[in-house]
């Protein structure tokens, strides 16, 4: 924690020089894997559609996130300068520094509590909405305790409250990651036991759903849909991309329509009661757009963010006992931007994830032709020549080949396909003196660590009290670490 000179001559916690707007409701966003270039792309590009798509005349404009900057943020983990996703919501979530791969534990493994466990214990309702598997490092940070990110089914047991010690700690979650939830006699799940923890949900009062039909029920508000506890996952595995959403938005909600349901549900549940909420939402797949490095999906999934930045601001405006603060785990990618022009980027029309699986799908005679006609035009890439083509062919690496192509016709360059060191940006809001107050405490550059410390000061509640009850149940119940555990750095 940063110290600071009292009045007194004694080095006092930095929060006791906070000035802690106080409010009934918190919102958290995490736009994982996105750094300055992200927003930069997503700027870009909206302004080249705003301004004719004239390249040689550059507009500068601001979107969402660029009018919320209010400081920076350091990302290092416990074990190294370079953090993954787990250590860092670990950071963000719960206020302790630990290694890599580690879900809400310390250095030693023992269980700490989080800032959504702490506001449920004080009667806050709670939310978790996400574009990943709900049980994928990030969102796990909240509501779950195991050694290794890679314990999705202990995770997702923790999250329902099928094995967490306290319970249910979560009233509603929003993603995918259907398969964990089935027990393994169902032929879509991916657990290995006959755990049912969607029947176990229901049986805790939760309304499941698994389609967007459901959701959709559920989005228009009617007093039983809306009502909490729910939980809504909509793929077996991670939420599309948007730029595949975008053209079957019938199958996905969006991560907009995620929030403002969920927004609407927990304002309707604690209109009437002295605690509000507290929620996290996590733009999950900038990440994996980044660790692909897929310019098109990282841009889309960039300005869903931006949008999801816009419509909170525009909440809190309309609820300001309200705040936000967003920031990144860690940047992914490296991204420079070198003879930078996005507008090629409009001439995408699926993720590198779809590609590949449309060309594993293909079951047709001629696959160059397939190539050609259909894979190369949806990537932005048709106009390629016949020994380009036959090069992509015979290198039989469709990922490499198409994005490395892609990122090179505008400009995008990557330095890797796993994580950085650099800092974050972070972004918050609040409405009026609530505002200003979070602005003159929040500038400057701050561990991650300290961030849900501020959250405590601002809803009066304590990780300490959570961390103490978790570890009077012993550590059995903790998800293990595997053989030598695992290195994200360098993957999601």
């Amino acid at each position: 924690m940063r110290y600071a000179l009292s009045l007194v001559g004694l080095l006092v916690p930095c929060s006791a020089t906070w000035l802690l707007p106080q409010a009934r409701n918190f919102i958290y966003i995490v736009p994982d894997g996105y750094g300055q270039a992200s927003q930069t792309i997503a700027r870009d590009y909206v302004s080249l559609l705003q301004n004719g798509e004239n390249a040689d005349a550059p507009v500068s404009i601001k979107l969402a996130a660029d009018e919320m900057v209010i400081g920076t943020v350091q990302t290092l983990s416990s074990d190294n300068f370079i953090t993954d996703s787990a250590a860092s919501a670990t950071a963000f979530g719960c206020g302790v520094k630990t290694y890599n791969d580690a879900i809400a534990v310390d250095d030693d493994g023992q269980p700490v509590g989080s800032i959504l466990e702490a506001a449920h214990m004080e009667g806050f309702k709670t939310g978790l909405v996400v574009t990943s598997t709900i049980n994928h490092a990030t969102p796990a940070c909240y509501a779950a305790h195991v050694k290794d990110r890679d314990s999705y089914e202990k995770i997702a047991e923790h999250e329902i409250g099928y094995s967490h010690p306290l319970g249910p700690q979560v009233d509603l979650l929003l993603g995918g990651g259907r398969c964990y939830f089935k027990p393994q006699s169902d032929s879509t799940s991916c657990r290995s036991d006959d755990v049912d923890l969607f029947g176990f949900a229901k049986k805790k009062g939760f309304r499941v759903m698994q389609d967007r039909k459901a959701f959709d029920e559920l989005k228009k508000g009617t007093a039983k849909a809306a009502n909490l506890p729910y939980i809504g996952l909509f793929n077996d595995g991670q939420m599309m991309y948007e730029i595949d959403r975008l053209r079957k938005p019938e199958q996905e909600p969006s991560l907009l329509e995620m929030v403002e349901t969920a927004l609407n549900s927990l304002d309707r549940a604690t209109k009437w009661t002295r605690k509000g909420y507290f929620l996290m939402i996590e733009a999950s797949r900038i990440d994996h757009a980044g660790h692909a490095n897929d310019a098109a999906a990282h841009l889309f999934d960039t300005i869903m963010y931006n949008d999801v930045m816009k419509f909170v601001r525009e909440w809190i405006d309309k609820h300001p006992d309200t705040i936000m603060m967003s920031a990144a785990d860690h940047e992914t990618g490296g991204l420079t931007l070198n003879g930078f022009d996005p507008l090629p980027l409009k001439e995408v029309s699926m993720s590198i994830e779809e590609v590949e699986r449309l060309w594993e799908d293909f079951n047709g005679t001629d696959r160059r032709a397939y190539l050609a006609d259909t894979i190369l035009p949806g990537y932005g890439l048709s106009g390629l020549n016949e020994s380009e083509i036959d090069t992509i062919l015979s290198n039989d690496d469709l990922e490499s080949d198409l994005t490395s192509r892609l990122s090179s016709k505008a400009g995008i360059n990557w330095s890797t396909g796993g994580h950085t060191a650099s800092d974050v940006t972070l972004h918050g809001y609040g409405s009026g003196w609530r505002g200003g107050n979070l602005k003159a405490d929040m500038a400057g550059n701050w561990d991650n660590t300290e961030l849900p410390v501020y959250i405590e000061g601002v809803l009066k509640v304590k990780m300490s009290k959570v961390t103490e009850k978790l570890r009077a149940q012993g550590t059995d119940w903790v998800g293990k670490r595997s053989e030598g555990g695992s290195n994200h750095i360098h993957g999601h």
